[in-house]
């Protein structure tokens, strides 16, 4: 019984950092979707108002992503609807690196060094998620034909 204890917790704590991973990369429409089912509560939602309200909007804003990436034939165009949804990422995943840092190293400097190494993962990962999303022309064109 002694060894399930310490391979539960790191169970939890690897779960927990996929979590926290995940929605920093999914970062806006996540933000969207809490704001939304915030403000849907307190007008008088319910919790089950307010949490379908946010998933609800949640779902849409990666929607709005998706079939704008695929619509949109310039390359700029495209380029910034992919920062519009990786900037808030690498702004989520510099807070929650930073967040976990500071209870394991007591060196300002250091957990800058770690903050900025998470926030660019974070980005990277956001960039591939997202640029993954955007279909490039012949696959587009077999889409459109099959």
């Amino acid at each position: 019984m002694i060894i399930f204890g310490p391979l539960l917790i790191l169970v939890g704590i690897g779960f927990f950092c996929w979590l926290l991973f995940t929605l920093a990369v999914f970062a806006l429409p996540f933000f969207v979707g809490l704001t939304i089912g915030t403000w849907a509560f307190h007008t008088g939602a319910g919790v089950l108002g307010g949490a379908a309200a946010g998933l609800m909007a949640g779902g849409v804003t990666i929607g709005i992503g998706q079939l704008a990436l695929a619509l949109v034939q310039r390359t700029w165009l495209r380029l910034s609807i992919i920062l519009i949804y990786v900037a808030p990422a690498t702004f989520a995943g510099y807070s929650a690196t930073h967040g976990i840092v500071q209870m394991g190293i007591s060196s300002p400097a250091w957990q800058m060094v770690f903050a900025v190494v998470g926030a660019v993962a974070v980005s990277i990962t956001a960039l591939v998620r997202f640029t993954g999303m955007a279909l490039d022309e012949p696959a587009r064109q077999r889409v459109a034909r099959g």
